[in-house]
């Protein structure tokens, strides 16, 4: 098993000038708490000073940003690049995916280590490194997918978390018998997060709900796109983010929610954290930019290139609604969960919606949608912007201020922005690699107009100026503020605290062993189910003789009372309730 140190990466010489010394003049710097109007010197990579009328080294090269927006570079939590996924692997690899992801505006990835059950974590994790170190273009981070659980997944996790720059890990409740786990597995890996500092994610969704539905659905003739959400309504992304809320609360363990797809889900994390929980919920650009009707729509190649999981929700007002939750922090974060097939590959599933891929761009066009439905609606101001496209993922996973805010001794990970600039989406003009783009067409004002990413220009005047293995990894260290500040606190007020008494000193009955029942009695033992010969009644009679009134004829057997009696003869009775009246009045 090979160790990766953070190495030390040559600069190609082209770059050199442009990496050494920058100056951003002119713009408004847009913080998450603040915008002021001020200059930044760059100098290595890093930022060096922020103001006014700053004294700069000569032979800076100076980018005007008058009329702009400056702002951190974007932070993408949620990535899946070249992941190997139901038969093949998505098409965006780490070196197309983070072009694009800078060509948007995005200085920096968080992806999965997702491999399948029983594959050691730490061999996942350095073949994910091994992947990604010679191609990204920009840094990135990793999360840890948790397909299985054993005492030495355990202590896998152990050791990403103090040697390997891990902090928080992911469980499946879908996807089963592929990367699902169980619900005590799942209690068992958030209590291992919380004693290791770590944030545990969840993709929520009913997997075992998902396989029966899907199952009938095939059995009526539904193998169609339209399956694949028909098969995971809402209401199976609701229930496994209330379960997860729940488990997660009983593991005393904060608890990030992925791609955030419905109303309802949105709404439990919302309610979770006013009661207190430490939830943080994840809308993705897909689920705040489009939705779910595209399903049915007629061209199969169309409808299958939304499919992804959870899916899109086919309520219209469904991005709205969440914009407007991610507006007023009940929910904190975007990602994409990019994750691109071509068509030839969501083609597998061409007679069967649960062969079909699942996955959708985004890395680069989430900064632009969300600007579009989130600022340019009024939703948001620019900087809630800030915060929800970077800071506020940086504080998460630990890695603020150094990324997600323009300061001294940031990283100069920065974004000149043009909120008035258009553009249109289109598969024919964007940098990932995949075929199709669930945005296609859309018109988003705001567009970044410069990308810095560690000092270095890597977009200007349109152009991309990128360089395969130059990103660096980021480690991310646990015990990240932002989750566990309160957790101390929770675990004391929530400690069990034992009832002092004085012991019991009466009498205690004596069991026969002669007559306990070694068996555990079979059927209902509150209401036992009389045979059909026994009498109905369990009240004895009445000092006459009498049935008692209180007792009740109902027996699951369906016999009645009186069955052992000759049935007597009757006559039909027409006359009205309280007899027939007769007389003149």
């Amino acid at each position: 098993m090979s160790n990766h140190p953070t190495p030390v990466k040559k600069v190609p010489i082209h770059l050199q000038s442009a990496q050494s010394r920058l100056l951003i003049r002119g713009g408004r710097v847009v913080n998450d708490d603040q915008s002021f109007d001020a200059d930044i010197y760059i100098e290595d990579g890093v930022i060096k000073q922020v103001g006014t009328n700053l004294v700069v080294p000569g032979g800076s090269r100076t980018i005007e940003a008058k009329g702009k927006l400056v702002i951190p570079g974007g932070i993408d939590s949620h990535t899946h690049m070249q992941l190997p996924f139901m038969g093949t692997y998505a098409i965006d690899d780490f070196y197309s995916g983070t072009k694009a992801a800078l060509a948007g505006g995005t200085t920096m990835i968080i992806d999965f280590v997702l491999d399948q059950k029983g594959v050691s974590l730490l061999d996942a994790y350095d073949k994910w490194r091994g992947w990604a170190d010679e191609k990204v273009c920009c840094d990135y981070g990793l999360h840890v997918g948790v397909t299985w659980w054993s005492p030495q997944v355990a202590k896998d996790m152990e050791t990403l978390c103090k040697e390997k720059g891990i902090n928080s890990f992911k469980a499946f409740l879908a996807y089963k018998d592929v990367f699902m786990l169980n619900d005590d597995e799942l209690y068992q890996l958030m209590k291992k997060c919380k004693d290791l500092r770590a944030l545990a994610m969840v993709h929520a969704e009913n997997g075992h709900l998902i396989a029966e539905k899907s199952q009938e659905l095939v059995d009526q003739g539904i193998t169609g796109p339209e399956g694949h959400e028909m098969c995971r309504p809402e209401e199976v992304e609701a229930e496994a983010t209330h379960r997860s809320i729940t488990i997660a609360d009983q593991a005393c363990c904060p608890l990030y929610v992925v791609h955030v797809m419905s109303k309802s889900a949105a709404n439990l994390v919302s309610a979770a954290r006013r009661k207190g929980n430490i939830v943080f919920g994840e809308p993705i650009a897909a689920s705040l930019g489009t939705d779910g009707t595209h399903y049915w729509n007629k061209c199969w190649r169309h409808a299958a290139g939304h499919v992804m999981g959870p899916p899109l929700r086919p309520d219209p007002t469904t991005p709205a609604y969440l914009m407007d939750l991610l507006a007023n922090n009940d929910l904190q974060v975007t990602g994409t969960d990019n994750c691109t097939f071509n068509a030839d590959q969501k083609a597998l599933g061409k007679d069967d919606f649960r062969k079909i891929p699942n996955g959708v761009n985004g890395v680069e066009d989430r900064m632009s949608v969300i600007w579009e439905k989130g600022v340019h609606t009024g939703k948001m101001d620019p900087c809630r912007y800030v915060a929800v496209t970077s800071t506020n993922a940086a504080k998460i996973f630990n890695i603020y201020p150094q990324k997600g805010r323009i300061a001294v001794g940031s990283d100069a990970d920065i974004v000149v922005w043009n909120p008035s600039a258009t553009r249109t989406i289109s598969a024919k003009t964007h940098h990932q690699a995949v075929d199709f783009n669930i945005f296609e067409g859309m018109e988003c004002h705001g567009v970044p107009e410069v990308v810095i990413a560690n000092g270095r220009v890597v977009l200007e005047d349109g152009q991309l100026h990128v360089t395969q293995g130059v990103g660096r990894f980021i480690p991310t260290p646990c015990n990240a503020e932002t989750v566990y500040g309160r957790v101390s606190g929770l675990e004391r007020a929530r400690q069990p605290k034992k009832v002092e008494r004085e012991p019991y000193e009466g009498p205690v009955i004596a069991i026969d062993p002669k007559h306990v029942e070694t068996i555990p009695p079979k059927g209902n033992v509150i209401a036992p189910v009389q045979d059909s010969g026994t009498a109905a009644h369990q009240r004895p009679p009445t000092r006459s003789g009498g049935r008692n009134l209180q007792d009740s004829s109902f027996s699951f057997s369906g016999a009645q009372f009186d069955d052992d009696r000759p049935l007597r003869p009757h006559s039909r009775v027409v006359n009205p309730p309280g007899g027939r009246s007769e007389g003149i009045w």
